[in-house]
């Protein structure tokens, strides 16, 4: 099965009207872009056709791995720097510094929305339609809870929510109330901004920092025309590379003639590409999908076991200690993979502490941690979680019945709803999103169970 694509594009520009809309944006995008020197390579379309939802990109003759598909001049991407009040975000530069990072782009992208000549007026027209994304931040509350309970996504939409919110009255409208010449009432809004920053969230891209410059900020985000319109598989077939002159989105598999183009997102689970992009991969197709256990799980389930009050003030000790190590958080979580736990190095800490006898922990404690002195049998690997000592399974085990009580369903189900077509087909697109979720979810919860048994 193809993925859900991230986009539903509609043809007019963002703020137009159906009136005055091209029927259909792609000659004016292709336009834009020779005359930009974007250049397309003569195997691959622009396309509604053959794409798994929207626009998307379409081989129009078999591709080779390596190919270049598209070239786009660093002059082409839309940035605070590239932007026509590029000068005045760098002038402003310190009062618009935010938690994001986000605020100079997104000030660029109201400036040239409103802007009546703007030089990327043929490349918003190829955007969604702002009111129709699909991100869960635009769900009604209500909904959110009810269809993600567990899975961590209304948790991070109720952060991003605050954070905008705070963002947008603090930043963004003190600086456009103070230049109106440069944005017009009608772009002073606060449920525009919200869309602008999930439409940044799901298309734009940031450019990775060279190895030499670890120690820098990250990079600020940029719209890239034509890789924004290449759709997601964590099998994808296509990356984006960066170089001084410009970016290039290279073939990285075979594509054969008529297949759709794919970028990646980065390693992403389900849970985050519904968050992020407003879609996810049907089971089983996603390969980087991730179960949470909260830090705090563990912490609770290694509780249930204590009866005394020394034995809960040892625990608490022991936590704190492995809080020193910087091993766990009140807010963090282990994350499990489908083959792989990619926290290994958290979790096998957080367990072997916990489990420790006080004469254990006492010693352990002395040596302020065990340096390299790590046991082949301690290895948290998926396939060793069976050979751990019964200490470790019984906590990990109880971590995972915790986890899964977050949840409103259980995973049987959730199985009898994706295994009746006829029953699945009724459910709305976000039950079925939502249902995907929480299935992928469960199933390497599941797994740990079995594992822990």
């Amino acid at each position: 099965m193809a993925t859900e694509a991230k986009r539903r594009r509609v043809a007019e520009p963002v703020g137009g009207s159906d009136a005055d809309a091209d029927p259909d944006p792609v000659p004016g995008f292709l336009s834009w872009c020779r005359q930009v020197g974007l250049e397309l390579s003569p195997k691959v379309a622009v396309s509604r056709q053959g794409t798994v939802a929207g626009y998307g990109m379409v081989a129009r003759e078999s591709v080779r791995p390596g190919e270049l598909l598209f070239a786009v001049p660093r002059a082409a991407l839309l940035s605070q720097h590239t932007c026509s009040i590029g000068g005045l975000l760098e002038r402003e530069r310190g009062a618009l510094q935010s938690q994001s990072g986000w605020v100079p782009l997104l000030l660029a992208l109201l400036h040239e929305l409103q802007a009546p000549a703007s030089p990327w007026s043929p490349y918003f027209a190829l955007w969604p339609e702002l009111g129709r994304l699909e991100h869960p931040m635009f769900w009604p509350e209500e909904e959110r809870r009810r269809l993600l309970q567990g899975t961590g996504v209304p948790e991070a939409v109720e952060k991003d929510l605050a954070n905008i919110r705070s963002e947008y009255y603090s930043i963004v409208l003190p600086f456009m109330e103070t230049h109106p010449d440069l944005f017009s009432p009608r772009v002073r809004s606060l449920e525009l901004y919200r869309q602008l920053v999930a439409l940044v969230m799901a298309y734009s891209f940031q450019e990775p920092l060279e190895e030499e410059e670890d120690e820098k900020e990250p990079n600020s985000p940029l719209m890239v025309p034509a890789a924004d319109i290449l759709n997601h598989l964590a099998n994808h077939n296509a990356n984006l590379e960066y170089s001084p002159n410009c970016l290039r989105m290279v073939a990285t598999q075979p594509i054969p003639k008529g297949h759709e183009i794919f970028n990646t997102y980065g390693q992403m689970a389900n849970w985050q590409l519904i968050h992020m992009y407003g879609f996810v991969e049907p089971y089983p197709d996603n390969t980087d999908d991730t179960a949470d256990i909260q830090m705090v799980t563990v912490r609770e389930a290694a509780l249930q076991g204590t009866k005394a009050e020394a034995e809960k003030l040892l625990l608490y000790e022991r936590w704190d200690f492995l809080c020193k190590l910087e091993m766990v958080g009140e807010e963090g979580a282990f994350v499990i993979g489908r083959e792989e736990i990619l926290t290994e190095e958290e979790l096998t800490s957080t367990l072997k502490v916990l489990c420790m006898s006080p004469e254990e922990f006492r010693e352990f404690k002395d040596q302020d941690g065990w340096g390299d002195n790590k046991r082949e049998e301690d290895s948290l690997t998926i396939t060793n979680i069976p050979k751990l000592k019964a200490s470790w399974r019984q906590l990990l085990r109880d971590s995972v019945l915790l986890t899964l009580q977050n949840y409103a369903t259980d995973l049987k189900s959730e199985q009898d709803l994706l295994g009746n077509k006829e029953v699945y087909t009724k459910l709305s697109w976000r039950e079925q999103q939502a249902l995907q979720v929480r299935y992928g979810q469960k199933m390497i919860l599941h797994q740990l169970l079995e594992l822990t048994s």
